[in-house]
């Protein structure tokens, strides 16, 4: 017995002769006082996020401490109350780490940790299986919410799971919420916590895989996955923990539902999965019974019922360090996958194209080249933009044929007959971006590495389809990018003298052109792709030649050469920068253009990973960008200023130490432009991945975001925008300011008269409203703080004025406005319900507002999209638990399910079904 289970056994005399005296009387009915006082705290933990921390100090404790309570009702609203406490604490604090802040509601809840535990392991041994029940609830959210925080105390929760499990009068909810906690904790523990007490949990658990009840079945076997990965965390030689007796017990207890006759889907399907895991990682021990095993995984692939999970299991095999000797079912495994590549099922396409990735990388081998052939003719239907995560997985199984040239030569061949003629169309995309064209890029890397490969042929295949096309227009503009870095990507596989080649005739093309055509964007976009990865300081005055281009009458054109010239500087800063800066001072009409080459330069530098050319920035040449910068921060163009903003911002995430002081000096700064302009710069400083300079902003971060309340709405909503940003990406910054920063935000909500002006326009006149870009921004600031700082916003103190004028506001207010209403109303139910009949009027006369007869489409359009928008936050509103008002009940059966805004409603309230909240959000 360890230490745990004997404090609790020594207490609970007492607590018992405690309770006897408390409830003495037989018709006390203090029992409904209690409850309703748990029901209370659960109103006001879910309403109420910014008092979490208070909670966890005045409420956690006496939460805690009524576990023990007599009457069963009163306890299950008490779990239900600390559940809430702890969904909330998740809510608030979700990305935001938090335990190292002792004043953080998860290191208070960490430090609550053992006295919860310990309440729990005496409900467990309760009779009552509604008690039960109710701990495993507690027990399962505490999981979730705080990972790992459960390893010291193992020990004493085994014995209250063995005995859920094994217990014969208990019923299926309590096994199944036992198994559950299980699967939660052994996924979320180090394995090694366990080791201990694998015999002790396998026992129950085995004898629960072969229960009658599916549920129960089914969540035993997904607990026996991570059984599985428990007991063998690692491949070493010799094993840390001994595993091999229960090999055979896991084994066979997984391979009898396997075979088993009638069962429901769920069970099939974790058996698969189970037995999948089980062959991967213990496959060694096995060797025999994989000739029995093997097959029947085969035969469960061609079933349509099972085959999805077979083929995800067969994945699972191949992936295997053990290298699992697959050959009894290996070319039916891949006749089979690649029959599923022509499937409608778009689930099934992609996990076939993942498993026969893996299969092809570990047993290429033995596989046929007639099943090679088959595998291509297929993959080239799947290329295309209207499914570009597919693509990107066909393209990936392009490239694994194509590197293995030692058992396949003929798999180049065939790829560039079949799948080339469709990734040069798919490069001609504008939707094409990301995964997709990254390995679009190691196609055509891998393709010109393949036997018999021309590059020449290649190269102009790849150029021309970018030729033809326009150099205006958006759809062009990413295929000239893309085109462009498939290009580069090609000249660096094909070797030196290939990219010299090319290189060359590049800067060929740019001499001879007359400024306007689309071989010469994309001649100097090739250029730029080339040079970031690639040292030219070969090839002489490739710089004029490029700058050249900054006198075309075409607008992409001067962008192409800009971005061109910053990323030649890259593979060379010694021999390029010192140009770039001192064209910068003496062509003051190209200001812009160079300035954006140098933001270029400054950007590759600050990446991590990227490939930075031949040397990192001088300090000399810090020093000489910096005075250039700011002395441009004053300029009366605000394209100047932006740019120069971002370079700022992306220096000092090279250089923090220099930069930041220098930033906060500014904010003083006599000029508003030169104020903006170094706040937005900070903006940039705030990258989602932690970064050197994160300390040194939130030293002095104040010094910018108290900017929110500054003369000039210029630099109030680039301070607005600045706090958006670092609450999305690194709300530690800022949390403790918020405070502070709140009431200012809020009131850059409220609509200011003296920034509406009319404009005499002749015949009639117009009303600017200068205040509007500021509303929305600090609206779409409040949305984002929700996500992320829950616990400090007080929702009604928000709501009521500042939301309510929100909604009553300006298309454009209106939107965030309505996102914001579905968040609370799905965060703070409690508070919304509150004003939920105020809310009604600003709704009703959105969703009922109609455009004048002569309106325009867009106009038509807007007005749909917003009342759209505002049915999801009605929508979201009556979907509160508790009682809706009399209003609203009217407003919703008068108004909203009446007539075309009914049909519009259930189309909405079908799609919040269909995807869940936060896809619902995202459609706003």
């Amino acid at each position: 017995m360890d230490e745990d289970q004997a404090e609790d056994m020594d207490g609970e005399e007492d607590e018992d002769e405690e309770s006897a005296d408390e409830y003495s009387d037989d018709e006390d009915m203090s029992w409904k006082v209690r409850r309703a006082a748990a029901k209370c705290v659960s109103a006001v933990i879910s309403s109420r996020p910014e008092m979490l921390a208070t909670l966890y100090v005045e409420a956690s404790p006496k939460l805690i401490e009524r576990f023990k309570e007599r009457e069963e009702n009163v306890k299950i609203d008490v779990y239900n109350a600390f559940i809430d406490l702890l969904r909330q604490t998740g809510n608030v604090t979700k990305g935001s780490g938090g335990l190292a802040n002792p004043s953080s509601p998860l290191h208070i809840l960490q430090q609550e940790v053992p006295k919860v535990i310990k309440s729990l392991n005496k409900q467990l041994r309760e009779k009552s299986l509604k008690t039960k029940v109710g701990a495993f609830s507690v027990l399962k959210e505490l999981v979730m919410v705080l990972p790992n925080s459960l390893s010291e105390h193992m020990g004493s929760l085994v014995p209250g799971i063995e005995k859920a499990l094994n217990d014969k009068t208990s019923n299926s909810n309590l096994k199944i919420e036992a198994l559950v906690f299980t699967r939660l904790i052994m996924a979320s523990h180090s394995p090694t916590v366990f080791h201990p007490h694998i015999k002790a949990l396998s026992e129950p658990v085995l004898a629960a895989v072969g229960e009658r009840y599916y549920k129960v079945t089914a969540e035993a076997l997904r607990v026996c996955g991570e059984l599985v990965k428990a007991i063998r965390p690692n491949f070493d030689n010799p094993p840390a923990f001994n595993f091999v007796p229960f090999v055979q017990p896991i084994y066979n207890a997984i391979f009898k539902r396997l075979t088993a006759q009638d069962q429901d889907q769920e069970v099939k399907e974790c058996a698969i999965s189970c037995m999948g895991l089980v062959t991967s990682i213990l496959g060694d021990h096995l060797k025999k019974e994989l000739n029995t095993c093997l097959p029947l995984l085969l035969e469960r692939l061609r079933n349509e019922i099972t085959r999805l999970t077979a083929v995800k299991a067969f994945a699972t095999i191949a992936e295997s360090p053990l290298s699992i000797d697959l050959s009894p079912v290996l070319e039916q495994v891949v006749t089979e996958l690649t029959t599923f590549l022509r499937k409608a099922n778009r689930t099934l396409r992609q996990a076939s194209l993942c498993t026969l990735n893996s299969l092809l990388t570990a047993y290429s081998n033995k596989i046929s080249p007639a099943s090679y052939k088959s595998i291509v003719i297929e993959l080239s239907s799947l290329i295309s933009d209207a499914d570009l995560h597919m693509t990107a997985l066909t393209l990936e199984l392009c490239c694994t044929m194509m590197v293995d040239e030692k058992h396949h030569s003929n798999a180049g061949a065939a790829i560039r007959e079949r799948v080339l003629p469709q990734a040069l169309v798919l490069v001609k995309s504008s939707l094409l971006q990301g995964q997709a064209l990254q390995t679009l890029q190691a196609f055509f890397a891998a393709l010109v590495l393949s036997t018999n490969t021309s590059f020449d042929s290649l190269l102009e295949a790849l150029l021309s389809t970018a030729r033809t096309a326009s150099p205006g227009g958006p759809a062009s503009k990413q295929a000239f990018h893309s085109t462009a870095q498939c290009a580069a990507v090609l000249c660096l596989a094909a070797g030196e003298k290939m990219c010299s080649q090319t290189v060359s005739m590049l800067l060929t093309t740019l001499r001879s052109s007359d400024g306007t055509d689309a071989a010469q964007l994309l001649s100097l976009l090739c250029l730029g792709e080339i040079g970031r990865r690639r040292d030219l300081s070969s090839h002489s005055n490739i710089e004029g030649v490029v700058i050249r281009s900054f006198q075309s009458p075409s607008e992409e054109i001067k962008a192409a050469a800009s971005y061109a010239l910053g990323n030649i500087a890259v593979g060379n800063l010694a021999q390029y920068l010192p140009f770039i800066l001192s064209q910068i001072d003496r062509q003051a009409k190209l200001q812009y253009l160079l300035l954006h080459s140098l933001k270029e330069v400054i950007s590759r530098q600050a990446m991590d990973g990227e490939a930075k050319g031949n040397m990192d920035l001088q300090d000399a040449d810090v020093q000489k960008i910096l005075s250039l910068l700011f002395t441009h921060c004053e300029s009366e163009e605000e394209g100047v200023r932006n740019v120069v903003a971002e370079c700022l911002g992306k220096l000092a995430l090279i250089e923090p130490e220099k930069l930041v002081p220098a930033l906060k000096e500014r904010t003083a700064s006599p000029s508003a432009y030169t104020r903006a302009t170094v706040v937005i710069a900070i903006k940039y400083t705030i990258v989602e991945r932690p970064q050197p300079i994160d300390s040194y902003v939130k030293s002095c971060i104040s010094s910018f975001l108290l900017l929110i309340k500054d003369v000039d709405r210029h630099v109030r909503r680039a301070a607005v925008s600045a706090l958006s940003t670092a609450a999305h990406n690194k709300p530690a910054l800022v949390k403790e300011l918020l405070p502070t920063l709140l009431p200012l935000l809020y009131d850059q909500t409220v609509v200011k008269k003296e920034l509406i002006r009319t404009v005499d326009l002749g015949p009639f006149k117009h009303i600017v409203d200068d205040g509007l870009e500021l509303r929305k921004g600090a609206f779409e600031c409040v949305d984002t703080l929700l996500d992320s700082c829950l616990d400090q916003i007080n929702p009604s103190f928000f709501i009521t004025p500042h939301l309510l004028s929100g909604l009553a506001d300006h298309y454009d207010v209106k939107m965030p406005c309505h996102l914001i209403l579905s968040k609370l109303a799905a965060k703070c139910g409690g508070a919304v319900l509150a004003v939920m009949d105020a809310l009604v009027e600003p709704l009703e006369k959105t969703i009922q507002h109609k455009t004048k007869p002569d309106a325009v489409k867009q106009e038509v359009d807007r007005n749909e999209d917003m009342i759209r928008s505002a049915l999801r936050a009605i929508d979201s509103l009556n979907r509160i638990s508790g009682e809706p008002t009399p209003r609203f009940k009217a407003f919703m059966n008068h108004v909203v399910k009446v007539g075309s805004l009914g049909e519009k409603y259930n189309v909405v309230r079908h799609e919040s079904d269909t995807l869940g909240a936060g896809d619902i959000m995202d459609l706003n």
